[in-house]
């Protein structure tokens, strides 16, 4: 039976998608994890803003384009929100939520279910073992914070992480060059006493680079960052979410921080990594958002000077605190996303000038037209001529190139 495993959304998808790819291969199954005829399809859904549950329901009909006779399975958020959405849809024989990924394999004869697991635990799920250069490694899931925009809480269930000895075992087993730990809210790590910090030490002589993945403010201090300078190899990458600039819509928010104290930790970072890439996410148009609340997260943008930027306008998810404001019109969340992502880019063009002329260490990932695309540590996209996948070399980066820098391999 052919399969395709296809992901909307996050990064901890992909983790979990990877895994249920390598519980079907080692079933027998031919999987793909594009669209092509296939037999069955397994959509792990999103559910971040209603674009993304929107894009997430209209697999149904790309997938009748391909095999009218397909079976379809939807999981993850889209499906744990609505799931009576997807059973209702034609050619829809399953439907699990966030906390059923794993046991997807074991579940592929029952029909026209459903299927919800206890969220208290967390989910272990197979190792992946990837051509890939770079491993996402999932250690943590749900999230206790409930910022009020944000629906994941309610669809992920509470925080909790993975046994740090089973995170390590896997990097060392899966042999990746470059593991990037991921989580619903990673800086909530804490197993057995253990927190983040602590799991960064414990993973200091694991022979990859090791990168973050999205982090909260409040984790940035001393300790974490003597952490992060304790690894072999270390990816001086931090994206730090920000969600907007402006005190007084991050008080709305429910964020637990001030412009300020963000600035204040960023400045850190820059102390121990004077190289860092600092990246951030940013809502614009949240309902009490004003133009000046706005022109402030703009100024701050400026002040930070943020390598990139990932901003989108603000949508309302029922259930939530922020789904009850009074929403602005989308023209004004849509140029308010245009201002920024033009900050956004300028800061990115800045960050690549900066580091034109210095040595990074680069994996290669993918060739096209005769160049090797891949990231250095502090997270620039190279591209590099006559080098292999899988291997890591010395670079200088020469000069700005497509949507990052062109670099020559030094000997």
């Amino acid at each position: 039976m052919k399969v395709v495993v296809f992901t909307l959304g996050c990064k901890v998808n992909q983790c979990e998608s990877d895994a249920l790819i390598r519980g079907l291969r080692d079933r027998g199954y031919e999987v793909a994890d594009e669209l092509i005829p296939a037999d069955l399809y397994i959509v792990n859904t999103c559910a971040v803003t209603n674009e993304a549950e929107r894009k997430s329901r209209q697999m149904v009909a790309r997938i009748r384009k391909l095999n009218q006779k397909a079976r379809i399975i939807f999981t993850g958020c889209a499906a744990e929100r609505t799931p009576d959405l997807f059973l209702q849809r034609q050619n829809v024989q399953l439907v699990t939520g966030t906390a059923a990924k794993a046991k997807i394999l074991d579940l592929l004869e029952q029909c026209g279910k459903f299927v919800q697991e206890d969220k208290s635990q967390y989910e272990e799920l197979l190792p992946v073992k990837t051509l890939k250069s770079r491993t996402y490694i999932k250690i943590q899931d749900g999230c206790d914070n409930f910022c009020s925009y944000c629906i994941i809480p309610y669809l992920r269930g509470r925080s909790r992480s993975r046994d740090y000895e089973k995170i390590a075992r896997e990097i060392r087993e899966t042999e990746p060059v470059e593991a990037v730990l991921n989580g619903i809210n990673l800086s909530a790590y804490r197993y057995n006493g253990k927190n983040l910090t602590d799991l960064l030490y414990y993973l200091k002589d694991v022979p990859c680079r090791i990168r973050l993945g999205s982090l909260e403010v409040n984790i940035i201090d001393d300790a974490f960052l003597l952490a992060c300078q304790s690894l072999n190899d270390f990816a001086p990458h931090f994206h730090l979410s920000l969600q907007s600039g402006s005190d007084a819509v991050l008080k709305k928010m429910n964020r637990h921080y001030t412009a300020e104290e963000y600035l204040e930790k960023v400045k850190l970072i820059r102390s121990y990594f004077p190289d860092a890439a600092i990246t951030t996410d940013i809502i614009a148009g949240f309902p009490t958002e004003t133009e000046e609340n706005f022109e402030e997260t703009l100024a701050f943008v400026r002040r930070v000077r943020f390598s990139a930027i990932h901003c989108f306008p603000f949508s309302a998810r029922s259930g939530t605190v922020a789904g009850r404001m009074k929403d602005l019109p989308m023209s004004v969340k849509k140029e308010r996303v245009e201002r920024l992502l033009a900050e956004g880019k300028a800061g990115h063009e800045a960050f690549i000038a900066e580091n034109l002329n210095t040595v990074q260490e680069f994996i290669p990932e993918t060739e096209t037209d005769g160049f090797w695309a891949g990231y250095t540590g502090n997270y620039i996209r190279v591209y590099v001529e006559n080098c292999k996948a899988g291997g890591r070399y010395r670079i200088r980066l020469t000069g700005r190139f497509r949507d990052g820098a062109l670099a020559e391999i030094i000997n």
